[in-house]
């Protein structure tokens, strides 16, 4: 393999960035109240092999007064510790579901000259937090412990409960996102299941069936996803994937067609409760 890009440098220092924002928040007791969820939960926890540029989070019971800032001192100390000036930016509104916080790296020269990237960039590098302080019903839940920069633990939805926030994503969405659908074919392949009753409240609570009495099972998921499937400009999705990708995961992307993807569906159809 060739050196690493620039791309390929910022990322790695992104993943160090998200890793060490996630043991602080271990620390700071956040996950007695919330969970991790997302892309980045599937690469850091299940070796998802794609990058994911996010902190997605769940609250393990609905409070729309929770705030960031009780977190985010501590997280701001624990960069500080490891040579990172930050500056933390609250970014929610009170009646947001979601609340978001963003983390900017401000002393980017240093910590790309520490990589050793050539030309160096000016631009900061970013980590957003987002936590959805309504979450539907149903999901479930699993305690993991990881080691990198310390020993610490946290919660996370499990792996079901992850493939039925893809699904609701992959149906609602109303714009193409390649990395939906790259996520779909890896949930797959580990013949994932899904937590239907997570799906059912999501599905209820935002999207074209909000607020509708579903009944969703594997036949009204297969059916609706197929309908997607055969709407979706692959090329375009391909796009938006390419650029998380490493050289030997995005070969994956050569097979990308509607074909496949009805394909991957008959093999959830196949296997799934």
């Amino acid at each position: 393999m060739g050196a690493p890009t620039a791309q390929q440098e910022e990322l790695a220092l992104k993943e160090i960035m998200q890793e060490i924002a996630l043991a602080s928040l271990s620390r700071s007791g956040f996950f007695s109240k919330g969970a991790f969820q997302g892309g980045t939960c599937l690469r850091i926890l299940y070796g998802l092999d794609r990058f994911s540029e996010d902190l997605d989070f769940i609250l393990l019971e609905e409070d729309r007064s929770f705030a960031w800032h009780k977190f985010l001192k501590n997280v701001h100390d624990d960069f500080s510790a490891y040579g990172f000036t930050m500056s933390i930016k609250d970014r929610s509104e009170a009646s947001e579901t979601i609340k978001r916080a963003f983390l900017k790296e401000e002393s980017v020269g240093f910590q790309l000259e520490f990589l050793e990237i050539v030309n160096k960039s000016t631009r900061k590098l970013q980590i957003k937090l987002e936590v959805d302080v309504c979450p539907p019903a149903g999901s479930t839940y699993e305690a993991k412990f990881l080691d990198f920069p310390l020993n610490y633990d946290l919660v996370s939805q499990d792996l079901p409960s992850l493939f039925a926030s893809k699904c609701h994503a992959l149906l609602c969405r109303d714009y193409i996102k390649g990395r939906d659908w790259y996520d779909f074919a890896w949930y797959i392949a580990r013949q994932t299941n899904v937590n239907y009753k997570f799906l059912s409240s999501a599905l209820k609570q935002v999207g074209p069936w909000q607020k509708q009495d579903l009944a969703v099972d594997k036949k009204w998921l297969v059916e609706h996803l197929s309908k997607k499937i055969s709407s979706i400009s692959w090329e375009e999705a391909k796009t938006d994937v390419e650029r998380f990708l490493n050289e030997r995961a995005r070969l994956n992307l050569r097979v990308w067609s509607k074909e496949f993807f009805l394909d991957r569906l008959m093999k959830l159809d196949a296997y799934a409760s």
